[in-house]
């Protein structure tokens, strides 16, 4: 059987979901079958957050690093990402992210690569009509269009109008050899001794909705005096969520800690998962806390039910239902028998649904039925 050469196209490599899935990918494809070249609209992350460029080098696949900064970096960017196609030859690009998958398109059309796949990663409700009608202007440069989940599908199809036949659904999965954890110090990060942490992981962005998940900290901190709010993540949100945590009154029990290498660690640590997100797809931080055997609270977006399973409705909320979320958050803090039991069945969810394997093995099914 031959081996097909595949381009791996994303925005940039700073730590997030997609970027981490497409390291998982690119090291894991069966080498008798597929070999992987990375390419990055960006530049190298910066020092710090450089592990998933760490662990592709290590693995000993290729990174091409195209260095665009700005919009008007467009033209230049389009024409580098072509020849570099043009002398790699991939038989698949599969890209990542909006602007990998605009400018992966039409650099795949004028380098000849045979099969194009885009992915699509969230239900984007923020950001104008534009990125939809580009990816329906783009469409036909496309063989399939992969989303995260069956929310992100049936959101491409009814508010971005791609066609059906050609959205194909893999989801996230997780390598379930790496949790738990070996459960971190909790003081290192701010914590009273003896406090025990509800725990956001992500960018501190609008997306997330935080500033809602502030606003129900008052009342749940007050019913759980040995609980504190950890925020581990950094974004444009930063500091007006530390003025509106300072402005509650609860600045003492948040904790801004930015971005962190040892997110396995600090979940092994925490007692729950909260995610308050407006917006996502498939949230890989759910995946890591299930994973790492915690308890959830979320906010009923995409993705977060297909991931929870049979017991999605004790763990989500709606978004802006500020009383729901505080009594969810309360309730696996104060019900610690319920809070264990939910963090064993998401464990087992993920065990039986989600692994990084079959997650890979899809891929590679999809890219052999398009060759």
């Amino acid at each position: 059987m031959p081996v097909h050469p595949v381009a791996l196209c994303i925005t940039d490599l700073n730590p997030g979901g997609a970027e981490r899935c497409l390291v998982e990918l690119a090291v894991r494809l069966d080498p008798a079958h597929f070999t992987p070249d990375v390419y990055c609209l960006a530049a190298p992350p910066a020092s710090g957050r450089e592990g998933c460029v760490v662990r592709l080098k290590d693995a000993g696949i290729p990174i091409h690093f195209l260095r665009a900064r700005r919009a008007i970096d467009f033209p230049i960017t389009l024409r580098r990402l072509t020849h570099e196609l043009q002398v790699q030859r991939p038989e698949i690009l599969q890209t990542f992210l909006f602007h990998a998958n605009v400018l992966g398109r039409l650099a795949g059309w004028a380098a000849g690569v045979p099969v194009v796949v885009s992915g699509i990663r969230v239900a984007q409700r923020h950001g104008g009509p534009w990125r939809p009608w580009i990816e329906r202007l783009t469409d036909g440069l496309v063989a399939r269009h992969v989303c995260v989940s069956q929310d992100v599908a049936e959101f491409s199809r009814t508010r971005g109008h791609l066609p059906k036949r050609k959205l194909a659904v893999i989801p996230n999965g997780i390598d379930l050899t790496q949790y738990p954890g070996t459960a971190c110090d909790l003081r290192s990060l701010g914590l009273a001794p003896g406090h025990e942490a509800v725990t956001f992981v992500g960018r501190l962005d609008h997306q997330k909705g935080l500033d809602w998940l502030l606003d129900s900290c008052p009342t749940w901190l007050a019913r759980a005096t040995n609980h504190d709010l950890l925020l581990v993540g950094d974004g444009p949100e930063h500091a007006r969520l530390e003025r509106q945590s300072a402005t509650l009154g609860v600045s003492n029990r948040v904790h801004f800690v930015g971005h962190r290498s040892d997110v396995r660690e600090i979940l092994a640590a925490s007692r729950l998962l909260v995610l308050p997100s407006r917006w996502e797809g498939m949230p890989n931080v759910i995946l890591e806390a299930m994973a790492s055997g915690l308890p959830v609270v979320s906010s009923d977006v995409e993705g977060v039910r297909e991931v929870l399973g049979p017991h999605a409705a004790s763990q989500v909320v709606a978004f802006g239902d500020r009383e729901g979320l505080t009594n969810k958050i309360t309730a696996l803090i104060q019900g610690r028998d319920l809070a264990a039991q939910l963090g064993q069945s998401n464990r087992v969810r993920v065990e039986q649904a989600f692994t990084i394997q079959s997650m890979v093995r899809k891929y590679e099914a999809l890219w052999s039925s398009l060759l």
